[in-house]
């Protein structure tokens, strides 16, 4: 097997997976310089590396015949994994019906699409859905999962969770039929829509452990579901400028939902953060003929015309409504005290594609968040805030995203890193480039970050800081469309299927400095492959090497857990899960296969509450495909699916859920 023969997007008329979404139509046209053009000069100037960290930058950037020879020179230091931070027997890799879990732990479903979430919350009845009785209940596609503690408690607190978005051919029955071989799904009707877009959004539950179980509290009195019609308020320098206002709001600062709701993040004042990702599947029409927003949609692939949702509201029909789409793609801030508070799209964090935004505080007292803009070749961002978080007093903390400072990295060759402000007048962010304003540099985060002359990265998803070793951990999923002709002696990976992860150290350990240093972690794939490049240590064994890292956690002990999106059974004999990697001492870039989802599932979350007792995961679009997995062997969809996770009920489809992670003893997870 060879990477010319992998394609780890599954080819189906419908939207399999992120993977597939976020290869739409959005492109990067500039001549910056990528990511593996840049390992490849870096490592070419270096003279003799040594030690694990040197092995992981051979295999980076060298052919087969350097990597088979620097595993036998590493085999030597390599040879136990003593070091590891993780004692866990790992899973078994493979392919199946339901998930998997490391002996000796609990992995028990918490919530499923459709599950109640209130006391008045209809039962599911999948074959009699409708738009009210999904506001009441657990949305679709569970992406993101964080946990706010309540009392101070791990075993009490809200379980707040994405819900990114649908598949209609795995939640409608009788709307697909199959000619020549291939799925073909009936256009929706406006009851359809409805019910999609009230399983779009979050939802924020309580949950407690009661006997050593978890399981949600209907009766809590902060649970609340949030959709693509919720009222929400733009806040922020974009606020109330002419490029958001709509026929609906003069005012350009009120917004009805959020969108495509990728991962996220829980800020250290307690608020949850939704990131807008792939919102350009959901806008239809054109633009009337020299509309001065035709170039800044064609950087966001708008409108891809995915959804159907045009056909039966205005807003979502560019030749109806033009300035729609500039009123998603942005941090969505929700306060989960009061269940009636209008969430706000934070604008000063930017409008792109946005994958996840994880926080730290920094040591002066400022928080930093970290973005990936997860297209193929587009960029790392973080934002810092002008004012200092008070642990002290809540209220002073909740409109810190308002102000402060959006950087873009450029990663040079000898390891350092720049981050460069994405600031209106700074450099060519000015009115000879089509900026009048900070809002305008916002709107067009990428054509701003373009012109800094930013790195092109490899579809950059979740971006996590780790506040036990200081460093900040990047997953790059892949980026298949890496041009042959951008090869060369030191940088084989054209096509990059497997993805990588980058390890960023910022200078003298301080998150909000605007230098910083960095390090190829692991080139993911099968290392038994020479071909493939991939850098695992030589311990990590067949069941622990992975592809496509998306999301990842850090729990409290600073160990990294990576889960990942478009492992092809087909190809790779697996599917998703999440992996446990190690990141220092001599068992650094060690990875073990710890939880593995069912057949056509991505693995979304992970998320540790702070005793690092219970882990929750997120299993999305479960019995999606099936044509790559032999024993099924074909298409799957509501009436004849790959598998029937969780319920395994005949009567009862799929369903996205959130899985709870217990370890048997009542111990900390992976110890």
């Amino acid at each position: 097997m060879t990477d010319d023969t992998l394609d780890p997007v599954p080819e189906s008329p419908f939207r399999t997976s992120r993977l597939e979404e976020a290869e739409g139509d959005g492109s990067n046209p500039t001549v910056n310089p990528t990511m593996g053009e840049l390992i490849s000069i870096r490592f070419s100037r270096r003279g003799l590396l040594k030690g694990s960290l040197a092995v992981s930058a051979i295999a980076s950037t060298v052919g087969p015949m350097a990597l088979l020879s620097a595993e036998k020179a590493q085999a030597a230091n390599n040879s136990a994994s003593s070091g590891s931070a993780f004692s866990f027997v790992e899973v078994e890799a493979g392919v199946d019906e339901t998930h998997h879990v490391a002996d000796g732990y609990d992995a028990d479903v918490l919530l499923r699409w459709g599950d109640g979430l209130f006391p008045d919350s209809p039962a599911f009845d999948p074959k009699n859905q409708s738009a009210e009785a999904q506001r009441r209940q657990f949305g679709y596609n569970n992406d993101y999962v964080g946990f706010i503690p309540l009392d101070g408690s791990s075993e009490h607190g809200l379980l707040v969770v994405n819900h990114e978005y649908t598949n209609e051919h795995l939640m409608f029955p009788g709307i697909v039929s199959i000619a020549e071989g291939k799925l073909k799904v009936a256009p929706a009707d406006l009851s359809r829509v409805d019910i999609e877009m009230a399983a779009h959004g979050g939802t924020i539950v309580e949950i407690r452990k009661v006997d050593g179980k978890w399981q949600p509290v209907r009766e809590g009195k902060l649970n609340r579901r949030i959709t693509s019609t919720t009222p929400m308020q733009l806040s922020g320098p974009v606020a109330g400028h002419d490029r958001v206002k709509t026929k609906d709001d003069p005012t350009g600062k009120q917004v009805l939902g959020t969108l495509n709701n990728c991962a996220g993040g829980v800020t250290p004042w307690g608020t949850y953060v939704m990131a807008e990702e792939n919102f350009h599947g959901y806008f239809l029409g054109q633009l009337p003929e020299g509309h001065p927003e035709a170039a800044n949609y064609k950087r966001y692939g708008v409108p891809e015309g995915t959804y159907e949702w045009g056909n039966f509201y205005d807003r979502f029909d560019l030749s109806k409504e033009s300035n729609e789409p500039n009123r998603f793609g942005w941090i969505v801030e929700v306060d989960v005290n009061d269940p009636n508070s209008v969430p706000k799209k934070r604008t000063a964090l930017g409008r792109f594609k946005h994958e996840g935004a994880e926080s730290i505080v920094a040591r002066d007292g400022r928080v930093v968040f970290y973005l990936g803009d997860d297209e193929r070749f587009d960029y790392v961002y973080k934002f810092i805030t002008s004012g200092t978080f008070n642990p002290n007093d809540r209220a002073a903390n909740m409109d810190l995203l308002d102000s402060g400072t959006l950087y873009v990295a450029k990663f040079e060759a000898d390891g350092t890193l720049n981050w460069l402000p994405v600031v209106f007048g700074e450099g060519p962010l000015t009115a000879a480039n089509g900026f009048n304003s900070q809002a305008d540099v916002l709107i067009e985060t990428r054509r701003a970050a373009d012109l800094l002359g930013a790195t092109k990265m490899d579809r950059p998803e979740d971006i996590q800081p780790n506040g036990v070793n200081g460093k900040v951990y990047v997953m790059l999923t892949n980026n298949t469309k890496r041009k042959d002709e951008q090869i060369d002696a030191a940088n084989p990976r054209a096509k990059n299927a497997f993805g990588h992860i980058i390890e960023i150290a910022e200078t003298d350990g301080d998150f909000a400095a605007t230098k910083g240093r960095w390090e190829v972690l692991l080139k993911c794939g099968d290392p038994s492959v020479a071909a493939v490049g991939a850098s695992f240590s030589t311990d990590t064994t067949r069941n622990g090497w992975f592809g496509m890292p998306d999301n990842c956690a850090v729990d409290s002990a600073g160990r990294l857990w990576v889960a990942t999106d478009g492992n092809n059974p087909k190809d790779t004999g697996r599917t998703d899960g999440l992996w446990a990697v190690d990141v220092d001492g001599e068992a650094r870039a060690t990875s073990k296969l710890f939880f593995r989802v069912p057949v056509g599932a991505e693995m979304c979350g992970p998320l540790f509450t702070p005793d690092d007792r219970t882990a929750f995961v997120a299993v999305q679009h479960p019995g999606d495909g099936g044509t790559d997995w032999a024993p099924f062997g074909r298409p799957s969809y509501y009436e004849d699916l790959s598998t029937r996770w969780p319920d395994f009920r005949n009567d009862i489809p799929v369903r996205p859920a959130v899985v709870v992670i217990t370890k048997k003893d009542g111990g900390k997870i992976g110890v």
